[in-house]
Order: C-alpha cells, then sequence, then structure tokens
C-alpha cells in the first residue's frame, strides 16, 4: 500500500542542526529518522512512500533517488505551510484505496499489522495507533468503546477537560474517503477532522505497547538513538556497551556511554554521554560533552564542557568554552 508521511516542519527545535538538514534526513543510527518512522510498515507491504513537505524537498527527493530502496518515493511539495490535514490533503490526487499515515518524528514499537487487522474487520474511515500516557494534555486524546470504536476525540485538551489517558500516537491507517471530510487548503486533521469521524462513529483505535518517542526534540532525539540501540533496530555498525559505532569503536583514552558515534569521528581523552557525534567532528583533550547534539565537522577545543547543547554543521568551539542548554552559534535573543 501506499504510505504518506507527514514531514511538512522545518524542524525549529532541533535548530541549528534543521538550518542545513531538513529533520527527515538527520541520522538516527545507520537509517533516517523518515526511513525509521516508516520501518513501522514491513518494506514488502509498501509500493511507495510519499512525502507530504515544504522545507527541503529537494534534498529529501535527491537522497531517495541516491539510495537503493525497495519502495518508489514521491515527493508532494507545499507551496506554504498547510498544517497536518493540509499536507495531507495536498495528497488527495495521489492517494488511492487503504493507505496509511505516520507523523514525520515517531520513532515507535508500533507494528501495522494489528492496526490493519482492525481496520478491516471494523470498517470505517480511519483506524488511530493509540498510546497511553500519564499526562494527556500534550496531545489528542480518544474515548474509546469495548469494540475499539473511538467515540470522542479532543486535542490537546485542558487537565479539567480529560476524560482519556489514551492519546493519538501519530500514526493512522485510512481509506482514500477521508478526503471527503477534509476541506482543501490550511487545517488541522486533529481539531477539524478527525471529532468529526469520531462523532459519526467511522474511526477506530488500536493500543500498542512498547515505546513511543516523538523525537523532535533535542532530548528526545536522544531517547529514540538510545532506544534505537537497545533494540537493536540498525543493519551496519555496533553496539558496544550501549553506544553505536558507525565504524570506529575504539577509543582507549575516552570515556563514551549511551551515545552514538558517527563514521570519521576523533575523539581524544574526553567524556561523552547521551549524545550524538556526526561524521568527522573532532572531541579536544578533556572535553565534556552531554545530553548534546554535534553535527557534521564540528570541532570542539580541550577543556569544552557541553550540556543539552545543539551544535551547528562546521563549527568550531574554542578551548575552554562552557555552555549548557541552547544552540552554538549561540542565537542573539535580543536582536
Amino acid at each position: 500500500m501506499q504510505v504518506v508521511v507527514l514531514a511538512g516542519g522545518v524542524g525549529s527545535r532541533l535548530r541549528p542542526w534543521t538550518q542545513s538538514i531538513p529533520k527527515p534526513l538527520l541520522p538516527m543510527l545507520d537509517l533516517t529518522l523518515l526511513e525509521r518512522v516508516v520501518e513501522a510498515i514491513p518494506t514488502d507491504m509498501i509500493d511507495e512512500v510519499i512525502v507530504a513537505g515544504g522545507y527541503k524537498v529537494d534534498m529529501i527527493e535527491a537522497y531517495f533517488k541516491s539510495k537503493d530502496i525497495d519502495f518508489d518515493v514521491r515527493i508532494v511539495p507545499e507551496d506554504e505551510p498547510l498544517g497536518t490535514g493540509g499536507a495531507l490533503g495536498n495528497c488527495r490526487d495521489v492517494v488511492s484505496g487503504t493507505f496509511a499515515c505516520f507523523n514525520g518524528d515517531i520513532v515507535s514499537s508500533l507494528s501495522i499489522e494489528p492496526m490493519l487487522e482492525l481496520h478491516r474487520s471494523n470498517g470505517g474511515i480511519g483506524t488511530l495507533a493509540l498510546w497511553e500516557v500519564e499526562d494527556p494534555t500534550r496531545f489528542g486524546i480518544v474515548g474509546v468503546n469495548d469494540e475499539h470504536r473511538i467515540e470522542r476525540f479532543m486535542e490537546k485538551p485542558k487537565p479539567e477537560q480529560v476524560f482519556s489517558n489514551l492519546i493519538n500516537a501519530g500514526s493512522y491507517i485510512f481509506e482514500d474517503d477521508v478526503f471527503d471530510w477534509m476541506p482543501h487548503g490550511r487545517h488541522s486533521i486533529e481539531r477539524d477532522v478527525f471529532p468529526k469521524l469520531a462523532e459519526a462513529n467511522l474511526l477506530n483505535g488500536k493500543q500498542f505497547e512498547g515505546y513511543f518517542i516523538d523525537a523532535g526534540t533535542p532530548s528526545a532525539w536522544m531517547e529514540g538513538v538510545q532506544r534505537c540501540i537497545r533494540e537493536e533496530r540498525f543493519n551496519t555498525g555496533r553496539a558496544v556497551d550501549g553506544t553505536w559505532y558507525a565504524k570506529q569503536s575504539d577509543y582507549p583514552s575516552a570515556t563514551i556511554r549511551g551515545s552514538m558515534i558517527e563514521a570519521d569521528v576523533l575523539i581524544e581523552q574526553a567524556s561523552i554521554e547521551s549524545s550524538t557525534l556526526l561524521a568527522h567532528t573532532k572531541v579536544g583533550l578533556n572535553a565534556q560533552v552531554s545530553n548534546s547534539l554535534v553535527g557534521r565537522s564540528a570541532t570542539i577545543g580541550r577543556d569544552v564542557i557541553l550540556d543539552g547543547v545543539v551544535v551547528d554543521h562546521d563549527s568550531i568551539i574554542p578551548d575552554g568554552t562552557v555552555q549548557e542548554g541552547g544552540q552554538w552559534p549561540k542565537v542573539d535573543t535580543a536582536a
């Protein structure tokens, strides 16, 4: 079947990484984030992946043209931001029949087959993957009956409005009839479409277990990386003591824990913890890097301390720099 990936955002929470590389192409171990999202479906079930995006789509298209994959990739660009509903609606002329749809930054243990089984047995227009959380106020919540039909849907409720701890996990099975319920132009599928489909008894919900990570923030990105390492979701490279190495894994002078180290990274006697170091990075003597995302070809000087920092590609961080949180280069918020 066809798979639509909603990847229209600019990835602002992962800046400055995303200023030069679109979020769907950021590497999470040996695959891009977009490929991680699509992993929920076995490749032999996929005819075509349709990327609904508006940011650096030419780079996304070029990447998949250069890669040997088992399915076709089509880009449906947005000329202007259309929201989740508008982005999906923009695909109405290229999607047909039963199709899957995923938000573009979800890393989870979801398996599509149980959703498809429920979708086919219950009928209706859509089936949503559901995840249970303690605080559902940041998400869309659902009320589901014993037949797994969604009877209520509310996006980001206030605490006093919460009627369920089951949330929309950003992964769907749809019939192409869903487009009949969607206005043209900018809109939100969560606010403008799902409540109406729930009221019409046309939505199903399937809860899944395991893990669910919205990898759109630096801390959640590292959570996704570490989960993929624990679950051995990689075909190349190797994991040693909770860290994934794309190539070299012998850094005798360094202390490295729970991190992702791409190829051709040079690390002197330094400490790396819960961080991602992209290719060609250099880390100097006595540097301490924790909870940080370090871009390609960055140079981190001696005695540098970084905690929770997103470092731009090709950056040079001078010796002795200490920074907690934020971006490098630093953003002038007063400007």
